[in-house]
């Protein structure tokens, strides 16, 4: 607490002890503790925060704008690919009480804390009649996010970075030996390029905020960062581990799969929605909980689990204990994959890859169908969805081309960050078109000629066929078919059979990291291997010759039985 108290006057943060203004509502305050961990799991500090309570402030009086940008995991994610494909490094910085740098755009009052004394001249009346004028923005304030994203900001692009609205916490500075990128999450900042220029960056950042110097970036959001010699591993095992202990399933029976197939009668379907008289769960069960924990881990590392989350969330508002079921059988999955990670390999292409499909009523229930697509960058996912459709798509091609649709509507985005990043960084900008593979012939056939009106085609918005095929014309974009064995879409639609699951999972790059440390000890031993072969070679070569010199001198020809015996003991 003492240490909080310091930074906070450190920063000047507090004004001066005044009765509070008529009009005026001070806002209150609150200790909040937390414990900081690493990517072990250990904690390593104990921290108190000196927060305002922000509820109760005042729309148009004490705050007008709040938004402050953070990256995305999609936009890390890439970010983790480039750095492997150009072989740089990944450095993490935190800013030491980073909201505190903020200016305020209003005046903000707040009650006296405990531990601050009143002014002899104050003290004839009541506590509660004075506040304290806040000079700087603070921990809870509805707008000290966005002070501070606008006081970093401002302070990179004076010194030469540059951002965009496509992505505003990516800033980028091209130098004379290279580049360098800052990518920001509030104060957790990640720097990638060569030694030298982290280090140049280390010490700007220093000159103007309290830097706490974390080094290699190992563990980040919630992330662990493995960094191997032929590529990067990004997995949360740390937290999967938490999440199996926190719901009682860390003892349980793996599973292969993390849904069963679902059977073709929709009487039988154990995902159907609450029947009538059937029992809903009562808040004593934590779904809710479980739902939004597994939607975390899907949306950063799990892929593999998007379409069993994404069927089980919609029935949060009336789970029944088949659907509490479906949740056990995702937690025995991650049972037996908790080390199951994206690998981001340093020997691939750097690519962008899509694949998009449907599953035609994935939800017979209310006729709905589903949409999936990925897209992988240097042969790993780095963008990818799982979700129910909107329409009621009346046959399969019409639902592929919804998805298709939506395909392309993240792609047009994935080109215009990825060019960003790399026309900032001074790199060749990729001006072919992206690759979308899908499993539907006439669905592709239809997307290149555009929208034509047929008794099968007619009740479709042409939207659907005109945004895709301007991406089309315009060539960022170019549809390819694959067979339905082939597209890794296909595991965001449906629960899939063991072994075309686990071929699609592996196709789009996840590996495990007891297994990727397994290959390289192997790797390592060959190598050791064929260097002993190869030092033995020389060694053998070396003692020819020189038994051969001595033979030379001693007048022995090649034929003589001493020479014979000489060269069988070099051999």
């Amino acid at each position: 607490m003492q240490a909080e108290l310091d930074s906070l006057n450190k920063r000047k943060v507090f004004g001066p002890i005044v009765i509070t203004p008529k009009a005026v509502k001070p806002v209150g305050y609150k200790w909040v503790f937390v414990r900081k961990r690493n990517e072990n799991n250990e904690v390593i500090r104990y921290k108190a925060r000196l927060v305002a309570q922000g509820f109760s402030q005042r729309p148009g009086i004490d705050y007008d704008e709040t938004y402050s940008p953070v990256m995305d995991a999609i936009t890390f994610r890439y970010l983790i690919s480039l750095a492997v494909s150009k072989n740089l490094e990944m450095h993490l910085m935190d800013v030491v009480t980073a909201y505190l740098y903020g200016s305020l755009d209003s005046d903000i009052y707040m009650k006296v804390p405990e531990g601050f004394k009143i002014p002899d001249a104050l003290s004839s009346k009541p506590k509660e009649m004075y506040s304290i004028k806040l000079q700087r923005s603070l921990y809870g304030l509805k707008q000290s996010g966005r002070m501070w994203y606008n006081r970093l900001s401002d302070y990179l692009k004076n010194k030469g970075y540059t951002n965009n609205l496509i992505c505003p916490c990516v800033f980028i500075k091209k130098t004379a030996l290279g580049f360098v990128i800052i990518a920001v999450y509030v104060d957790d900042l990640n720097i990638i390029g060569t030694h030298k220029e982290i280090h140049e960056v280390i010490t700007l950042l220093k000159n103007e905020f309290e830097m706490k110097d974390l080094g290699r970036t190992k563990y980040c959001l919630g992330l662990q960062i493995e960094h191997m010699p032929n590529g990067i591993l990004v997995h949360q095992s740390n937290y999967t581990e938490r999440l199996l202990k926190r719901f009682n399933m860390e003892n349980a029976n793996s599973l292969s799969t993390p849904m069963v197939v679902r059977s073709l009668n929709v009487e039988n379907d154990p995902f159907r929605p609450c029947e009538d008289g059937e029992e809903v769960l009562g808040s004593e069960v934590p779904y809710l909980s479980a739902i939004g924990a597994l939607m975390y881990l899907t949306n950063c590392t799990r892929p593999d689990i998007s379409f069993a989350v994404n069927l089980l969330a919609r029935f949060s508002s009336a789970p029944t204990k088949r659907h509490w079921n479906g949740i056990k059988h995702i937690f025995r999955y991650l049972r037996g994959t908790t080390d199951l990670g994206l690998f981001y390999p340093n020997d691939s292409k750097e690519e962008l890859v899509g694949y998009a499909d449907a599953g035609y009523l994935s939800d017979p229930h209310k006729a709905r169908s589903q949409t999936g697509y990925v897209f992988l960058n240097g042969g790993t996912a780095i963008s990818w969805r799982s979700q129910k459709q909107t329409l009621v798509a009346t046959s399969s091609n019409h639902a592929e081309v919804i998805a298709l649709h939506e395909a392309s509507r993240e792609c047009v985005w994935l080109r215009f960050m990825t060019n960003f990043i790399l026309t900032s960084c001074g790199l060749n900008e990729d001006r072919s078109p992206t690759t979308i593979y899908e499993d539907n012939a006439a669905c592709i056939s239809q997307m290149k000629e555009g929208y034509i009106k047929s008794d099968r085609t007619k009740h479709i918005p042409p939207r659907f066929f005109s945004y895709t095929q301007d991406l089309i014309k315009d060539n960022q974009v170019e549809m390819r078919y694959v067979s339905s064995s082939n597209n890794s879409a296909d595991l965001f639609t449906k629960a899939l059979p063991t072994a075309i699951f686990r071929k699609h999972i592996h196709d789009i790059g996840m590996r495990h990291f007891d297994t990727q440390k397994e290959q390289i000890r192997e790797s390592m031993r060959e190598e050791i291997m064929e260097e002993r072969e190869k030092v033995k070679e020389d060694m053998r070569a070396e003692m020819q010759l020189q038994m051969a010199q001595i033979m030379k001198k001693m007048g022995i020809h090649g034929n003589h039985p001493s020479a014979l015996f000489a060269l069988r003991l070099c051999c």
